[in-house]
């Protein structure tokens, strides 16, 4: 099976790697003039790419047209997660890119136990766990970790962007089966909280929002 790397320098009919990915290709795999990579370009598709030029920090292809990738889920789902504490969000990360999410925002809500500390440091580190375990998984995609927001408000602001939010309370609700028609919905939003849970007012505030 070809080696599969994502990257942004991709257009008519050329692409490149460059940095650590093309020191892995290049240096370790030992990969050759004409060699076949896969290719997930910023689109989402994925490409095979023949190698064409090997220097030092860099390698270039040519590629065919794009494809879409059957890794990729049929719909768009955003997970909005209450902020955990120390070191849960790595494994939160891994197991929702390897499930499919193409975007993970964490938040701080009522009864979240973390605070936000040294987060524009994290959030490097998140982005870079979330890239391993696209590679890992096979996505065609790399699932973007947002810089968490401050307060759940500004997670009840942003659900009017979604088809559908989902939000998951102890407090009971309707069953997926009787709220997700198949195909209906393209662009989906799961809100879970931290250990702490939601408030009776978080619930409300996500009811009136339309989840």
């Amino acid at each position: 099976m070809p080696h599969r790397y994502f990257t942004k320098e991709l257009a008519n009919g050329q692409a490149a790697l460059t940095g650590s990915d093309a020191h892995h290709l290049a240096n370790v795999m030992r990969a050759r003039i004409g060699e076949e990579v896969v290719l997930c370009g910023p689109d989402g598709l994925e490409y095979t790419g023949t190698v064409t030029a090997i220097t030092p920090g860099r390698v270039e292809f040519s590629v065919n047209e794009g494809a879409p990738s059957k890794a990729e889920p049929s719909a768009a789902t955003t997970l909005f997660v209450g902020y955990p504490k120390q070191g849960k969000l790595d494994e939160i990360i891994r197991h929702s890119v390897e499930l499919g999410v193409t975007e993970i925002v964490p938040f701080f809500s009522r009864y979240c136990v973390a605070t936000p500390k040294k987060e524009d440091v994290k959030n490097e580190r998140y982005n870079r766990i979330a890239a391993e375990a696209a590679k890992q998984a096979g996505r065609a995609l790399v699932p973007h970790v947002a810089m968490p927001l401050t307060d759940f408000s500004a997670v009840c602001r942003a659900l009017s962007d979604y088809d559908k939010a989902l939000f998951f309370y102890e407090g009971g609700g309707v069953s997926l089966r009787e709220t997700l028609t198949p195909g209906s919905n393209q662009h989906l939003a799961l809100i879970t909280g931290s250990e702490g849970g939601f408030s009776v007012e978080e619930a409300a505030a996500a009811a009136a929002a339309g989840a």
